[in-house]
């Protein structure tokens, strides 16, 4: 379900947006929408996630020449922690569409909003929660390995996978991360395209996106699962499957968060 641009709209200091009930298929639903919005504008939709690649490949080729190529399913599990805000043109895309308005690269590479400040603020949450996973990350290696030196990607993975203490590490790291990603999801689901649509802060931006996934628990938990397996799915084709993963999934957020906030 969706309403128009206008309608979304409320001026800064209104009263708090309001949550709708949405059925448990919907998820389905906005990667249907989302998928729309890539076929109507492919070029703009497909070089977005390209340039996406392009990042991707960027910092893996960083890691590996700095040695630390162990850390790449670190760095890409912290996407899924930024992901929201790298994925403001998309949104921004999607509203223009939505408007029936006609779609630039040059709209979604440079977003103009009112709230670019309060995008800023959520930008730095959503950073400051991937250094703090970064740091966490690093606490369980030395937990269990002690204070050595990361081995490459090559002997790290056997590490991981044949020994006692490799699946324990795994094991935790992966109980630990999945908290982390689950409390960044709720702040993080419909926030940052929430700015686009409306002019209000990043407190309430936030603050809503937490109750949408309260008042929606096993919808966005369904949600956050896709997002989730898609995302790992474009890592896991070293990632080349993000291109079209990364759009889909920048179109399909803007579809969620037109439908499960409400005129407030």
């Amino acid at each position: 379900m969706s309403v128009s641009a206008d309608q979304g709209a409320m001026p800064a200091g209104g009263a708090a947006p309001v949550i709708r009930k949405v059925r448990a298929d919907q998820p389905w639903r906005w990667l249907e929408a989302g998928w729309a919005d890539l076929r109507t504008i492919p070029a703009v939709s497909l070089g977005y996630g390209c340039a996406f690649l392009f990042l991707s490949f960027s910092i893996a080729g960083i890691l590996f020449l700095a040695g630390f190529s162990a850390l790449l399913p670190v760095f890409g599990a912290g996407f899924l922690l930024i992901g929201p805000l790298l994925a403001v043109g998309l949104y921004e895309a999607s509203r223009k569409l939505e408007a029936g308005e006609r779609v630039r690269l040059a709209d979604v590479v440079f977003v103009s909003s009112r709230n670019l400040s309060q995008l800023a603020l959520v930008g730095a949450m959503l950073a400051g929660a991937f250094i703090i996973w970064l740091r966490i990350a690093g606490w369980i290696f030395a937990l269990f390995y002690g204070p050595v030196g990361i081995p490459p990607l090559s002997e790290f993975a056997p590490m991981l996978l044949l020994s006692p203490r490799g699946l324990a590490l795994l094991a935790i790291g992966t109980a630990v991360g999945g908290v982390i990603a689950f409390a960044v999801f709720a702040l993080s689901a419909i926030s940052v395209p929430l700015l686009l649509a409306r002019d209000i802060d990043a407190v309430t931006a936030v603050l809503t996106s937490i109750r949408a996934v309260r008042e929606n628990f096993w919808t966005m938990l369904l949600w956050g699962w896709i997002v989730a397996l898609l995302t790992g799915f474009g890592i896991a084709t070293w990632f080349l499957g993000l291109a079209v993963i990364f759009p889909l999934l920048g179109h399909a957020t803007w579809h969620a968060q037109r439908a499960l906030v409400g005129e407030g």
